[in-house]
């Protein structure tokens, strides 16, 4: 097998007894005032560059002072961060992240096994949109003609109208861009849809549905800690 398969069949091994994990652990839990539709998912490719996009979205209606105490730089930051802690947990510690000052890697068990790579993160925020986006470059996972090549995984959330009322909603999408996978190159398209585009949208969903506990983890950097 090719690194890119193995890697693909590790993760799914992890997922899987994470996400039933997950599921006991979230058993009985309540989140309150906080609720949440259905997330929603819409996968395409490019036929002709073989670039994927993948989309991820979903409605959250939460207390109106909990989204004004939350609506800052510094929870932005801990909303990445709180992604990156989720995709730990849920392969039960086998996948994690490298932090460098230079970059970002998803590494399966050790360094070596990088599955991608990330330049720093990008944050943009005003009164009712903010975003953190991180640069492809690199990683097991990644076609060597998509490197550096303009591809991106961001987390998105803008704010809905102002509220009426107690409650107010917030739109959350975490959208992977003009990404090229290694696997669907020197294997098969069809088998990178079976196994590890599945996999990325059964982790992303879960990680949505997650947000309603309102658990943000704190940042590593703390760039814009207060």
């Amino acid at each position: 097998m090719s690194g890119p398969v193995l890697a693909v069949v590790a993760v799914a091994a992890a997922v899987l007894l994470g996400v039933l994990a997950a599921w006991r652990a979230a058993r009985g839990r309540r989140a309150g005032d906080v609720t949440m539709d259905r997330p929603r998912s819409l996968t395409s490719a490019d036929v002709a560059t073989g670039a994927v996009r993948s989309v991820q979205s979903a409605d959250v209606s939460l207390p109106a002072d909990a989204l004004a105490r939350i609506w800052s730089p510094e929870y932005l930051e801990r909303l990445a961060r709180t992604y990156w802690r989720f995709l730990s947990r849920i392969t039960l510690g086998l996948i994690h992240v490298s932090y460098r000052e230079d970059e970002r890697s998803i590494v399966l068990v050790s360094r070596p096994l990088k599955l991608l790579t990330f330049a720093p993160p990008e944050y943009e925020m005003d009164a009712s949109h903010g975003l953190v986006r991180w640069r492809i470059e690199r990683g097991l996972l990644v076609a060597r003609h998509g490197r550096d090549d303009g591809g991106y995984l961001q987390i998105e959330v803008r704010r809905g109208q102002e509220p009426e009322g107690a409650q107010a909603s917030l739109h959350v999408t975490v959208e992977v861009a003009n990404f090229y996978p290694a696997i669907a190159v020197r294997v098969s398209r069809r088998l990178y849809e079976a196994t590890q585009s599945r996999i990325h949208v059964i982790v992303t969903k879960s990680f949505l549905r997650s947000l309603v506990r309102l658990d943000f983890a704190e940042s590593r950097v703390g760039r814009f800690r207060i």
